[in-house]
């Protein structure tokens, strides 16, 4: 089966040729590996940390190590030896020249940590979320930066037809179930769950107690699209509140929650200063909802926030694969205003209220209306992405897009 294009290759191509090492993070499964081998097949050799042997033999004699598969070389799972960075410094040091060291690792606090006093100023870091929407059907070659997308953000703009969002919300955007059919959805998603409390969690933590964990990543799927209260999420799974921080650290730093924070420039002291919770992606989060057919998710509690959650993480997506740092977040304020994803970019705000309505009407702008008001000049968009079948102009420069109309682009 031929692979689908990352919008992320790009990137990578500028960065080989400026830097000498590039990390590649992301949560396992992502198609980091796949594609570093499409991109370097050819020009680089490929060694595996998660094979034991190997390991040890890193870990026994780095320089030997080194010697044996020197660069080019693509090295995954590295965040099993991140000390192995350091040898690797001094060999940068010695002969720096671009593009000669592709390092892969799901991301966590020690991998990171060595990266930042190792590699600073000689790698680029990147990261390689699932598949956007964009990529997963196939368009990845066409999509847009921020910067060029915002420009090109038009009601008349087509959208791909004969798209099922509940199939798209159900399979998520892990390549393995998002392309393959067949893939046994329920028995790949637990056996990722396990895959990575396993791997992940235990290995790299530290966490006894596994099952308490993966309630409290139950508990997270049940309150993705919502205003993160840590306090409560401790005292529902019986933790204390610095183990709920640590432990959603963790969940953060593996890419498998995104915590976006309120915006609040110009606004004072109205803002809720809380983080909202997402998790990364969908075929997971409904998954651990119990979740598995059309008629429970478009008809449950948890659809509109499930729907909330895969429009921004794509758009999170947007800006990590064109090697961009988030410029993401959201309002709302003390007496109920909210606006569920502000973007800022080259000085101006642009606001989108996300709805999973297929009815929209003056009512559901009253939000965009008063930031408006409120923000006056700052603001260039004011826009509903929703469900509806068409994009229209609800009044005069406030807009309501479909949503595969948004995200294709």
């Amino acid at each position: 089966m031929k692979l689908k294009p990352r919008t992320l290759a790009k990137t990578i191509l500028k960065a080989i040729r400026r830097f000498p090492a590039i990390v590649l993070t992301g949560p396992r499964q992502s198609g980091k590996t796949t594609l570093l081998k499409m991109l370097f097949s050819d020009t680089h050799t490929f060694v595996s940390l998660e094979n034991p042997d190997v390991r040890i033999r890193a870990k026994e004699d780095p320089i030997g190590f080194l010697e044996q598969f020197s660069p080019p070389v693509i090295i995954d799972e590295i965040q099993y030896l991140p000390e192995l960075l350091s040898y690797i410094k001094t060999r940068i040091d010695g002969h720096r020249k671009a593009g000669q060291w592709l390092l892969i690792g799901s991301q966590n606090f020690a991998l990171m940590h060595n990266v930042t006093q190792s590699l600073a100023g000689r790698a680029a870091i990147l990261s390689l979320l699932p598949f956007s929407f964009s990529e997963r059907i196939g368009n990845a070659e066409n999509t847009k930066d921020v910067s060029q997308w915002i420009k090109e953000l038009n009601i008349k703009n087509k959208y791909p037809k004969g798209i099922s969002l509940s199939e798209v919300l159900l399979r998520g955007f892990y390549p393995e179930i998002a392309c393959h059919k067949n893939v046994d959805r329920q028995l790949w998603c637990s056996s990722y769950i396990t895959t990575y409390l396993e791997r992940d969690v235990r290995n790299l933590a530290n966490i006894g107690d596994l099952s308490q964990f993966e309630r409290f990543l139950r508990l997270c799927a049940t309150r993705t699209g919502q205003i993160l209260n840590i306090s409560e999420l401790a005292r529902d799974i019986g933790i204390s509140v610095p183990t709920a921080k640590r432990w959603l650290s963790l969940l953060e730093t593996g890419h498998q929650i995104y915590l976006l924070y309120p915006y609040y420039k110009n606004i004072g002291k109205r803002i809720v200063k809380s983080p909202k919770l997402y998790f990364n992606d969908s075929a997971l989060c409904s998954y651990l909802l119990g979740l598995n057919n059309a008629q429970s998710l478009l008809n449950g509690p948890s659809f509109g926030n499930l729907f909330e959650t895969m429009i921004v993480c794509d758009f999170l997506k947007r800006f990590l694969h064109f090697g961009e740092k988030p410029s993401m977040y959201y309002l709302r304020s003390r007496d109920g205003l909210e606006v569920d994803l502000v973007l800022e970019w080259a000085g101006k705000i642009h606001l989108f209220e996300i709805k999973s309505a297929m009815t929209i009407t003056p009512k559901h702008i009253t939000a965009l209306k008063r930031m408006k008001q409120e923000l006056g000049s700052q603001i260039k968009t004011a826009a509903i992405i929703s469900c509806s079948d068409d994009s229209f102009l609800i009044e005069k420069n406030i807009a309501n897009y479909n949503w595969k109309t948004i995200l294709s682009m």
